[in-house]
C-alpha cells in the first residue's frame, strides 16, 4: 500500500493530512492521471478515520482539481490537458488555407489531439452586448453556435460565435459542421475578408455551469476572452465569447514596440 498516515498528536486535521498524502502522491505520479484512487472503504480503514474525515479529505482535492468524482464508478486523478500557448497568429491566414480552424492549429503546435463536442447551433435575437459590439438592430437576428473544445480528451473550453444572421442564414456556417477551416473560413468564402480582431481578457470564478463543462474544481479560476472580428469593410461580423481552463493556457503576444 502507497499510503501513508496521519500524526495524531498533531494541530493540522486528520482530514487536511490525508489530502496532503495523497495530493503527495498524485502529484508525484504514484496516482497517474486516470487512476482510481482507493475506494472510501479502503480509506476509512486505512487512516482509521470517520467516513466525513475521509469525505472531507477528497472533497478538498475535488476542489483543487486534482480528482474528478465518476457517480457510481469512484474517483480519479483527474487528467490534465497540455498548457497551450494562445499565439498573436492563431487566427492567420494560412491556417485556414491549410483546412485548419484555429483551435486545431493551437493544439497541433502543442502535440495534443483535439476535438470538439456539444456542438448547437440556433437563430435568435441576442442580448444587449452582443447586439452593441456587432452594431445591430434590438429586433435582428444572429446565428449561434456554441460548442466544447478538448485537447487529449481533457475539456478545456466553451465557445459561443454570434454570426449576422444576413451574414450567416441559409450557409454552411449554420450547419453542424462548417467545413474546412471553420467560420473565419466560410466567411472568406462569403466575401467578409477579415481584417483585424480585437481581444478582450478577463479572469474570473466558474459558474457552476461551467466548473461542470470544464471538469475544474472550485478553486480554478476561468478566463473570459470575448474577441470580435472585422472585415476590411470595418463590419463585425462574428463575436465569439470563449470560457478558458486557466490552468490549461498561456496567452502570449506578439506585437511591434512602437
Amino acid at each position: 500500500m502507497r499510503l501513508g498516515s496521519i500524526d495524531r498528536s498533531s494541530d493540522r486535521p486528520p482530514y487536511r493530512q490525508i489530502a496532503d498524502d495523497l495530493r503527495s502522491l498524485i502529484t508525484s505520479s504514484h496516482f497517474a492521471p486516470g487512476e482510481k484512487l482507493p475506494s472510501e472503504a479502503t480509506l476509512i480503514e486505512h487512516y482509521a478515520v470517520a467516513r466525513m474525515t475521509v469525505r472531507q479529505a477528497i472533497q478538498e482535492l475535488r476542489n483543487e482539481g486534482l480528482v474528478v468524482a465518476e457517480h457510481g464508478k469512484g474517483v480519479f486523478v483527474q487528467r490534465k490537458a497540455p498548457v497551450r500557448r494562445l499565439a498573436s497568429d492563431r487566427f492567420a491566414r494560412r491556417h485556414r488555407e491549410r483546412g485548419k480552424a484555429a483551435f486545431l492549429a493551437e493544439t497541433e503546435k502543442a502535440g495534443a489531439r483535439a476535438s470538439v463536442d456539444r456542438i448547437r447551433v440556433q437563430e435568435r435575437v441576442p442580448d444587449s452586448e452582443i447586439q452593441e459590439r456587432l452594431r445591430l438592430a434590438s429586433d435582428e437576428l444572429v446565428v449561434v453556435r456554441s460548442r466544447r473544445y478538448l485537447a487529449d480528451e481533457v475539456p478545456v473550453e466553451t465557445a459561443v460565435s454570434y454570426i449576422p444572421a444576413d451574414i450567416a442564414h441559409g450557409t454552411p456556417i449554420a450547419e453542424r459542421d462548417t467545413g474546412p477551416g471553420g467560420i473565419y473560413a466560410r466567411l472568406e468564402d462569403l466575401g467578409h475578408i477579415l481584417d483585424h480582431f480585437v481581444e478582450e481578457v478577463t479572469a474570473r470564478m466558474p459558474s457552476q455551469e461551467e466548473r461542470d463543462a470544464l471538469l475544474l474544481g472550485s478553486s480554478l479560476p476561468v478566463l473570459r476572452v470575448v474577441r470580435t472580428a472585422y472585415d476590411t469593410a470595418g463590419r463585425p461580423v462574428e463575436v465569439c465569447d470563449t470560457i478558458k481552463s486557466a490552468p490549461a493556457y498561456v496567452l502570449e503576444y506578439d506585437f511591434p514596440a512602437r
